[in-house]
């Protein structure tokens, strides 16, 4: 099983999980920006955060074979604090650079203007930038932001086969469906889905235009929770081939439309042979020389992930 987890947030997980991640497979993931728990209260902090998610995090994650991606945004709960807002005007610096695979995480968290000021300018900015755009929905009143979220999504001009609308349920699903975005379900214990209902949702919805996340975090999740996924769409009768649709060449299909995507040797069958609807419109990405790896006692900046450790 190849797996690549089109969200989760490794700034939050330790080496430990970057080695578990790699032994179940994800071979590649992107991990978008959000809101660390505790409240930024200047740009410079998030400057600083989206560089480390471009280069020490991208480093990191290179240690154990993993292809590391992010997206860059201004996240919706931060979008509600006046000391966080003036970053929109930072983020065409980071939305140029290689690796940057979307606009995101973008959309609503309470609803407030001043979230949808900000998903609309970052709508216009993906547009701007031609990059995908990945789309956070609240968790109150669901049904009410996704069809909200869907209307503005309507009204950027943004072709909506490269939206991804993320953390749908049983109840948001049938929204987005039929609108020509991608649809998202983040396996994430307690709050969102499991293994199990994602895979009841997907014998109704099939599995084109979808992508199964773990959405893992400093909250309580499960960075293995897509392999676990996958193992419930195998015992459920599903075909290995199914499976390998949605844990792999549909998010490699959705974040390929940003022409930035860097694919490891291993999975280079996908560009080989491309097919179903879901094949990218792009140019075949660029793949990893498995040679430049640098192992666990390279540096970067001067730092190693080997604690107290010189190279």
């Amino acid at each position: 099983m190849r797996i690549f987890d089109p969200h989760i947030h490794m700034t939050s997980r330790t080496t430990d999980d970057y080695r578990a991640l790699r032994d179940a497979g994800v071979l590649a993931l992107v991990e978008p920006a959000f809101w660390l728990g505790q409240p930024r209260t200047a740009v410079s902090t998030f400057t600083d955060y989206f560089d480390a998610l471009l280069g020490w995090e991208r480093f990191r994650a290179a240690q154990y074979g993993i292809e590391h991606h992010c997206t860059i945004a201004l996240n919706p709960k931060e979008a509600n604090d006046p000391r966080c807002t003036p970053v929109l005007d930072v983020l065409p610096d980071y939305l140029a650079k290689d690796r940057v695979v979307a606009v995101g995480e973008i959309g609503f968290d309470s609803m407030t203007d001043a979230e949808e000021h900000a998903f609309r300018r970052q709508l216009a900015l993906a547009v701007e930038f031609d990059l995908p755009a990945l789309v956070h929905t609240p968790h109150r009143d669901k049904a009410a932001g996704v069809r909200h979220t869907l209307d503005l999504v309507r009204d950027s001009g943004i072709d909506p086969g490269r939206v991804l609308v993320d953390h749908l349920n049983e109840t948001t699903v049938g929204l987005v469906a039929d609108t020509g975005c991608w649809m998202g379900f983040s396996v994430y214990p307690d709050t969102k889905m499991t293994p199990e209902r994602t895979v009841d949702v997907l014998l109704d919805l099939g599995p084109e235009r979808v992508v199964v996340n773990s959405a893992a975090d400093w909250g309580h999740s499960d960075p293995l929770s897509t392999l676990h996924t996958g193992r419930a769409m195998l015992a459920a009768g599903w075909r290995e081939d199914d499976v390998d649709l949605v844990l792999w060449r549909n998010p490699v299909a959705f974040y390929a439309q940003s022409g930035r995507l860097e694919l490891p040797t291993e999975a280079s069958d996908f560009a080989a042979d491309p097919t179903g609807p879901t094949a990218p419109k792009t140019p075949t990405p660029p793949r990893r020389d498995p040679t430049r790896s640098p192992g666990p006692s390279a540096t970067f900046e001067g730092n190693s992930i080997l604690r107290g450790a010189r190279a």
